[in-house]
């Protein structure tokens, strides 16, 4: 996927959440295409992009419509997948961290690093930032040796909200986003260290309060400013 189409996708995602699109909305690729001032190309794949993750769901046999979900629905998912995730990385810990895995996560820690510490965030980090936190969070679920857990949240992923990947951040107020990525940024050095020091305990739990940034932590970075 491109960046423009990831774009579309992000935005597209951030109108739902906000309710700009009522749930049971019907979408149609040439309104939102216009709305958004791209192609229907873009739209089209990031249509399929958001019925992966449940936030669309088929409406005739080409059309598409806004899934029906509450925010407990939302909180149960995040909840679910930082459950799964904390296992993950308590068994990976507790195996031990091959060279393989921490030559891996530790290539993505400083490609975040490099990200954050300019200080400041662009439209165009939003992008970068969704692919390393899509590689640490794959990297560690598909590492442990049992496809159970992978599985597993991949069912949970079709939830709305409930994918890493699906994190929203603003292009509105990136200064405030920049904050919200600064901390997941020291989040995962904080699981990767854990890893390599194989603390399984300290792992998940730290896994788990990850999965929390796009629930928890906005409000208190709100009030910080």
């Amino acid at each position: 996927m491109s960046n423009n189409d990831k774009s579309v996708v992000s935005r597209l995602r951030k109108l739902i959440s906000e309710g700009k699109y009522s749930p049971g909305e019907r979408l149609g690729e040439v309104a939102v295409a216009e709305q958004l001032g791209v192609s229907r190309t873009p739209v089209r794949l990031a249509f399929r992009t958001l019925e992966q993750e449940g936030l669309l769901q088929q409406a005739g046999k080409r059309g598409f419509m806004v899934r029906e979900f509450t925010q407990v629905d939302v909180h149960c998912a995040v909840e679910v997948r930082g459950v799964l995730e904390g296992l993950a990385a308590r068994r990976l810990a507790e195996q031990g961290l091959p060279p393989s895995v921490d030559k891996e996560l530790s290539f993505w820690i400083q490609k975040g690093r490099a990200l954050i510490d300019k200080g400041y965030l662009l439209e165009s980090d939003i992008n970068q930032w969704s692919e390393l936190n899509a590689h640490f969070h794959g990297i560690i679920i598909d590492s442990i040796g049992s496809g159970v857990v992978a599985d597993a949240i991949a069912r949970n992923n079709h939830l709305p909200f409930a994918a890493a990947d699906s994190i929203i951040i603003d292009g509105d107020d990136l200064e405030r986003e920049f904050k919200k990525l600064q901390l997941a940024q020291f989040h995962h050095e904080l699981i990767f260290q854990s890893l390599k020091r194989g603390e399984g305990a300290r792992a998940e739990m730290l896994m788990r309060e990850h999965a929390l940034i796009g629930l928890r932590y906005p409000e208190l970075l709100a009030d910080s400013e």
